[in-house]
């Protein structure tokens, strides 16, 4: 273990790249002639409002829908389960990881916490492969880098698993200071594996950056606990998302998400610590399946008559140029199996005698992590058929969906900001509304699954709004966990809502599921364990508040 005070200013004793594993990943002919075909089917698809319009009709506010799915984490290996699926998914070639864990080893983490962590770390660090590297810094009053990055080898997972097994809890909460020092084991790196990512955890609050000490109301300037390395800011090509996880009821929710958001990682909410190893493996099935860096998405009017309006892109950084014929999403990475859905707002024009309109030209590019490879990809130009005849057309039900998927999340981060501000009847009012006006659409009456699963969720947030205590003990953490997951289309652990109908079950991949089964798996086979841990990903039964 290396002591925080003999520690080195410069942070570049990273253990070296196998250079031989990486290669032997994908340079076999066989298997890098499928994987280069698999890669390439990123798909891009897009549907209009409604097919059809009457030539006459002109729209101010017409929305097309861009849908981008990232490519099949097994398909070259398998193209259909067999009895096998489980053991050659782990391993169809991928970008290896540099993973950062950041730990809150404070005094209120003492005892069955400590050791629910240490569990949940050990089956991070046997899961993850020779050619990824972890290093880990616990925090309490300061912080201390526990060892460098280290491949996972079995010395490494070794030295790793003694490390993690011989922390304390004692001392205060210092966030920042974990975060700073994380942040430049990132930075100080002599090499560096294609995707990188940290991961926080913490139970309290800081107590040292970040207060309300001048007795104003104000919201805290949570930005002061990320080192400025790790801000999402454009011009910077060092972009490494932090994934919070909130542990308990008294977490800082609102910090923990706003590091998330303001990095670019995913806010989950623990409410029930025996599940924390389960909420990590959803974390790093998603990290240890990337298939696609760096996406960007790009919108061409095709139509010099046509002007785009708006983007609804989440929290993706999107825009949309002056001239208004072109917009930009930047997505980032992207999980095998992952999808992502944008909502683009245009004018349609009426038309004279034509009997289709051309609306847009939607490509993307993005850089296949494995090859470094740059690829291009062109969708099929959006057209809409033109008709003399007036013409009554039905919403399509794929933009349907996502309109109720962007509704939903705009109705919870209101209801957020009015229970903020002290009006619970409101914000549940708020989220009752938004639940009828679903209910109405033509995709909740078929019984589309993002629709059951949205109203589920709204109810949900509903009844842990049922008093300030309730609120203030999971429905704050719940409905921003919430919103992490809606403003990036990826699922979050949250509160203890994960059973079938779950939002969560939607953007979970295979990947996520398969690392899933094997920590369900180890828990089940590890009988001294059973008095504190639940044997299954869903979280424990509990009275609902009223």
């Amino acid at each position: 273990m290396v002591n925080g005070d003999l520690e080195p200013s410069l942070l570049n004793d990273d253990e070296a790249l196998d250079h031989e594993i990486h290669s032997s990943e994908i340079n076999t002919s066989n298997k890098r002639h499928v994987y280069s075909d698999v890669l390439t089917k990123v798909s891009i698809k897009t549907y209009t409002e409604v097919p059809a319009a009457p030539q006459s009709s002109a729209f101010e506010s017409f929305t097309v829908l861009v849908h981008i799915k990232a490519p099949c984490s097994n398909s070259w290996l398998n193209f259909g389960k067999n009895d096998a699926y489980l053991a050659q998914i782990s391993h169809t070639p991928r970008a290896s990881v540099d993973l950062v864990t950041v730990l809150d080893i404070s005094g209120s983490m003492a005892g069955t916490k400590l050791a629910l962590i240490k569990r949940a770390m050990g089956f991070v660090i046997q899961n993850l492969g020779p050619s990824d590297r972890l290093a880990v810094t616990a925090f309490s009053s300061t912080a201390r880098r526990l060892f460098p990055l280290l491949r996972m080898s079995e010395t490494g997972r070794q030295l790793a698993l003694q490390a993690v097994n011989s922390l304390v809890a004692n001392g205060g909460t210092n966030i920042a200071d974990g975060l700073r020092k994380g942040a430049k084991i990132m930075e100080d790196r002599k090499e560096k594996n294609p995707v990188a990512s940290i991961i926080l955890l913490s139970d309290g609050q800081d107590t040292y950056t970040v207060t309300n000490g001048d007795g104003n109301q104000n919201q805290p300037n949570y930005q002061l606990l990320l080192p400025s390395s790790l801000l999402r800011e454009e011009s910077s090509s060092f972009k490494i998302p932090v994934h919070t996880f909130g542990f308990g009821a008294d977490h800082d929710a609102s910090s923990m998400h706003s590091i998330a958001e303001i990095s670019g990682g995913m806010f989950s909410f623990i409410e029930t610590e025996g599940v924390i190893q389960d909420a990590f493996a959803q974390c790093i099935g998603g990290l240890l399946s990337v298939l696609v860096k760096n996406l960007q998405v790009k919108i061409d009017s095709v139509d010099p008559r046509i002007y785009l309006d708006s983007l609804k892109a989440g929290s993706y950084p999107h825009r949309v140029l002056p001239n208004k014929h072109t917009g930009s999403i930047d997505i980032g990475d992207l999980y095998a199996d992952e999808e992502r859905d944008f909502l683009v707002s245009i004018n349609v024009p009426a038309e004279v005698s034509s009997k289709e309109t051309s609306l847009l030209r939607v490509m993307c590019t993005y850089t296949d992590p494995l090859t470094k490879d740059m690829v291009t990809l062109e969708g099929e130009e959006v057209r809409i058929k033109r008709a003399e005849a007036v013409i009554q057309e039905n919403v399509t039900i794929e933009v349907e969906r996502q309109q109720n998927r962007v509704q939903a999340a705009e109705a919870m981060a209101q209801a957020r900001t009015a229970a903020e501000n002290g009006d619970l009847t409101g914000a549940v009012s708020m989220l009752e509304n938004c639940r009828k006006a679903l209910s109405e659409t033509a995709s909740a009456k078929s019984q589309d699954k993002l629709c059951v699963a949205l109203d589920a969720e709204l109810k949900e947030m509903q009844e842990r709004m049922a008093s300030r205590h309730v609120y203030e003990a999971s429905g704050r953490a719940y409905i921003l966990s919430g919103l992490s997951s809606h403003s990036w289309q990826r699922a979050t652990a949250r509160g203890d809502s994960t059973d079938g109908s779950s939002l969560l079950q939607v953007y979970q991949t295979p990947s996520m599921v398969e690392m899933l089964t094997r920590s369900q798996a180890t828990l089940l086979a590890s009988p001294s364990t059973q008095r504190i841990l639940r044997p299954s990903w869903s979280f424990a039964a509990r009275p609902k508040p009223r």
